[in-house]
C-alpha cells in the first residue's frame, strides 16, 4: 500500500508516494530531469540513461526513472557531474546512428533534438559510427528508419502493455542492436499488427513515422496513449 514520504530533491524538502521512482516524484513538483525512454504509463526500463541522478550515500549515478523513493532520500537532479554525462550520452545517441535532422520528417518535432538543445549539444566530440541500417517502408501506412532509432523501447512496450500486440522487439546486442517486427518479418508481412498507431506516436524520433509526411510535418501525439496507460483495467 502506498505511504506518503519525505524526500530530498535538489536540497527541497517534498512529499511523495512510496511506490513512485524518483523520476516521477520529481515530475509531480514541476522539476526537470531529462529522459527519452520514460513515458506515462509505460513500464520503466532504464534504456536510455538520461535521467541519471545523485543520491546521498550512493557512490554511482542511478537512473531516476527505476529507482524508487525512500523516506529520508536526498536527490540531486542537477549538477555539473550530471550535465557532462548527459551531453556524452547524448552525444553516443547521435554518433551511434545517422541522424540527419535537415531531412527528418519529425525535424522540429523531435525529442532528442529538443533534448540536444536544453542541454547544450551542439557539437559531437566522438566518431560517427555509419552503420548501414535499413529503412522499412513495406507497411501501408507507416515506415521504419532504423537510421533515426534509439532504442528507447517505448514502441516495444507500448505495443506489449497497451495494444497487447507484441509486434516489436529488440534483436542484437550493444551497437548492432536492431528493432525486429515478429522474428524478423517486414513490417508489411506482419501478421499481429493492427496498424494503430500507438508505437509510432510513442516514437520519441523520426524512427517510426506516418507515410505521406514531409520534412518537419511529422508531429507525435503521446497524449492519448498516456491516457490509455492510465486507464487500464478501468471501466471506460
Amino acid at each position: 500500500m502506498s505511504q506518503k514520504i519525505s524526500i530530498r530533491i535538489d536540497g527541497e524538502l517534498i512529499h511523495a508516494n512510496s511506490d513512485q521512482s524518483i523520476l516521477e516524484a520529481a515530475h509531480a513538483h514541476g522539476k526537470f530531469i531529462p529522459s527519452l525512454c520514460h513515458m506515462k504509463g509505460l513500464t520503466a526500463v532504464g534504456a536510455c540513461r538520461l535521467c541519471i541522478v545523485e543520491v546521498a550515500g550512493v557512490g554511482r549515478l542511478l537512473p531516476a526513472c527505476t529507482t524508487p523513493v525512500q523516506d529520508g532520500m536526498s536527490v540531486t537532479t542537477q549538477s555539473d557531474k550530471l550535465r557532462r554525462y548527459r551531453k556524452i550520452t547524448l552525444e553516443l545517441l547521435f554518433a551511434e546512428r545517422n541522424h540527419v535532422c535537415a531531412v527528418c520528417v519529425s525535424n522540429g518535432h523531435c525529442e532528442l533534438q529538443d533534448l540536444a538543445q536544453k542541454l547544450g549539444v551542439t557539437s559531437i566530440r566522438f566518431p560517427y559510427t555509419y552503420p548501414k541500417v535499413p529503412v522499412d517502408l513495406t507497411h501501408k501506412k507507416f515506415t521504419l528508419d532504423q537510421n533515426r532509432c534509439i532504442l528507447c523501447t517505448r514502441c516495444v512496450r507500448v505495443c506489449t502493455e497497451v495494444e497487447g500486440a507484441h509486434v516489436w522487439d529488440v534483436a542484437g546486442r550493444g551497437v548492432g542492436s536492431r528493432m525486429v517486427c515478429e522474428l524478423n518479418r517486414s513490417w508489411g508481412e506482419s501478421r499481429y499488427c493492427t496498424s494503430c498507431g500507438k508505437c509510432v506516436q510513442s516514437c520519441p524520433t523520426g524512427a517510426l513515422a506516418e507515410k505521406g509526411f514531409a520534412v518537419e510535418e511529422m508531429t507525435k501525439r503521446t497524449e492519448p496513449i498516456s491516457r490509455l496507460t492510465d486507464l487500464r483495467g478501468a471501466n471506460v
